[in-house]
């Protein structure tokens, strides 16, 4: 993933008392107006706080067989995804491996703990340990999540009553109340900090749907999915990630956010959301610019459709690109990906689309999101080795069109048809211009291409503009000699 789009700035003042300006001699200062003020606060708050939430804070740990996918602690996944840290590759293995430790809160006496999906998330085997002391682990069974609201409930059977918190609400919040954030960081057992609020409604598309809370509550790797709560004892919000680049700006998602989404948690999984059948990507500037939008423009990439789905049966095609969907500006793959969430199930959505430098009005029904789940394994396939064909003027990459044995092995949707490329020699002017293997290429010095034959017909012998598909982005490669 991309980093954050909008750098969060914190600017510290620190007023020293040894200033010793003579304020009186330039001018009279008024007296501040009375504070409205409510009973101190009691010496002994944080104490009861901890006597009364800690019992229902639980340590939460998940192994995974690695599939060769990294095992690593998702909070620090998720820090690595938004500031651009380059993770360590980890060694593959058929066993399970440890792949976080994180934090949750029973909300039932009958075990029904919350937490954050991207604790849970990928996990073979989920294990709640009730108290740090204990040498017993409760095997929990996943009852619902939902990745884009990062929230996710399980549930074990401990055989009798649990201690549960009270779900409080956030619509009320105040700048400046006192919190205290309760979790298991980087391991170390239950622990508890204080803070206050510090900004309400802080929108971090990047890290979640809706605004945040921000605290200043000390929040580490390991405090995902713990409670954040009121000077009542009242959970006000759920912990979820920090700003890495600073201290005292950790984020909180508001449980009024979360209480909405339960009953569809428990008793289905998810919860209802629009789809229409696509794979999104974004666009880097210079791609824009390529295909004739304004700078900051912004839009969402149509990367695949689904054959017979709602977009395929309104007209989308791969490689359009989605700038507003019922006025609503579309400003990346994620803005698109909300405004079709949001969409009323059976409605009819209209999108504007950029389509070979033309404006396209399309109307798209929106269904209802099925399971994230494969419906059906992919068929397996004798993996040839592919072979394709050297580019020539010694630009330094093999192109080939594109099969069933090269869809399987990049994972390209099978309405998908452009030239892949399958190498590039190190050193060459395709290296050095930044192509990868894996590649497809949408067009050549603006001209659109379908095949290898086509790529070679147009290529000139100095310089060539590529505009490719890497992934889930749309960019813009030149080559010169």
């Amino acid at each position: 993933m991309k980093k954050l789009s909008a750098s969060l700035v914190l600017v510290v003042v620190i007023a020293y008392g040894f200033f010793s300006y003579n304020t009186e001699a330039q001018f009279t200062s008024k007296p501040p107006p009375p504070l409205k003020l409510s009973d101190p606060l009691p010496a002994n708050l944080f104490i009861e706080l901890a006597k009364n939430v800690n019992p229902a804070v639980v340590n939460i740990s998940t192994s995974a067989i690695a599939r060769g996918a990294r095992l690593r602690d998702p909070m620090m996944e998720l820090f690595e995804q938004f500031y651009g840290v380059r993770p360590q590759q980890q060694p593959r293995t058929n066993k399970p491996q440890k792949l976080s430790l994180g934090t949750g809160f029973i909300i039932r006496e009958d075990g029904l703990i919350l937490t954050n999906n991207h604790v849970v998330q990928g996990a073979d085997i989920i294990q709640v340990q009730l108290t740090e002391n204990s040498d017993k682990t409760y095997d929990a069974k996943l009852i619902g999540s939902d990745a884009r609201l990062d929230i996710a409930l399980i549930k074990i059977d401990a055989g009798n009553k649990l201690p549960a918190v009270s779900l409080g609400s956030s619509k009320d919040l105040q700048v400046g109340e006192w919190v205290a954030a309760f979790g298991n960081p980087f391991g170390h057992g239950h622990s508890m900090t204080k803070g206050i609020i510090s900004s309400i409604g802080r929108t971090l598309g990047e890290i979640n749907k809706v605004p945040l809370l921000q605290t200043d509550a000390s929040i580490n790797p390991g405090n995902s999915g713990g409670p954040l709560v009121n000077s009542k004892g009242y959970v006000i919000g759920i912990n979820q990630a920090i700003d890495a680049r600073a201290q005292g700006i950790g984020f909180a998602i508001p449980i009024d956010d979360v209480k909405k989404i339960l009953p569809d948690l428990e008793s289905r999984g998810s919860i209802r959301k629009g789809y229409i059948g696509v794979s999104l990507g974004d666009l880097d500037p210079e791609a824009a610019a390529h295909v004739g939008l304004e700078e900051d423009a912004g839009g969402a990439v149509i990367v695949g459709v689904e054959a017979g789905g709602p977009a395929n049966m309104g007209g989308l095609k791969p490689y359009d690109i989605v700038t507003e969907v019922n006025g609503r500006k579309i400003k990346n793959s994620t803005d698109m990906m909300d405004a079709i969430a949001d969409s009323a199930i059976g409605e009819k959505a209209k999108l504007t689309v950029q389509r070979d430098r033309k404006k396209v009005n399309l109307t798209v029904q929106i269904a209802e999101r099925p399971s994230d789940q494969r419906l059906a394994q992919k068929l397996s396939r004798d993996k040839k080795s592919p072979t394709g064909q050297k580019a020539p003027n010694n630009f330094g990459f093999t192109l080939a069109d594109i099969d069933d044995n090269l869809r399987d092995q990049w994972d390209i949707p099978k309405e998908v048809k452009k030239p892949i490329i399958l190498q590039v020699e190190q050193g060459t002017m395709a290296s050095l211009a930044g192509l990868r293997p894996g590649d497809l290429i949408l067009d050549v010095n603006k001209e659109e291409v379908s095949t290898a034959k086509d790529v070679f017909a147009k290529l000139n012998k100095k310089a060539n503009t590529f505009r490719i598909a890497r992934g889930n982005r749309v960019i813009v490669v030149t080559i010169a000699d």
